[in-house]
């Protein structure tokens, strides 16, 4: 079975490399270090700082292992890929929520990029995969389990 490629920015892209680089370099020297000074204070079976520490690496080595397998199938959009003036990943849209006449600013990312707290929102999303392809003025529909809703497409920017 042939794994999902992971749709992403090329920002999305050099944020996993770095934090993949920080994590290797910097937190397991920083975790080698709180091991080897727990280890130092003797009996580890009732020590627990060294048991901190250890779940502290698992979670470190589980992150690295994550980001690994993301960026192994990992797919950059680039933007000269991208159809001219349509949404598409890598792209901020402002969008108006018809019914309640409310504007939204968001911007498409990948799946291992979403961020909803600062306004990125996946391709993979029900209101990214209703926006990915539409033009400024076209009104897309996005089906939730409280029913429709439309919204239109303001402005497109790169």
């Amino acid at each position: 079975m042939e794994k999902k490629k992971n749709l992403m920015t090329h920002e999305g892209l050099l944020a996993l490399e770095a934090e993949v680089q920080d994590l290797k370099v910097n937190k397991r020297r920083e975790i080698a270090q709180k091991i080897k000074e727990a280890r130092e204070q003797g009996d580890l079976s009732e020590n627990a700082e060294y048991d901190a520490a250890k779940d502290e690496q698992r979670d470190i080595e589980a992150r690295i292992e994550e980001i690994e397998e993301i960026l192994k199938h990992a797919e950059v959009v680039l933007d000269e890929e991208a159809e001219s003036g349509k949404v598409n990943i890598g792209t901020t849209v402002r969008i108006l929520d018809i019914e309640m006449d409310e504007e939204m600013e968001y911007k498409l990312v990948g799946s291992t990029e979403t961020d909803s707290l600062n306004g990125k929102i996946s391709n993979e999303s029900p209101v990214g995969r209703a926006l990915i392809g539409a033009g400024v003025g076209d009104v897309v529909t996005v089906e939730t389990d409280m029913g429709s809703i439309e919204y239109k497409v303001l402005e497109i920017t790169r």
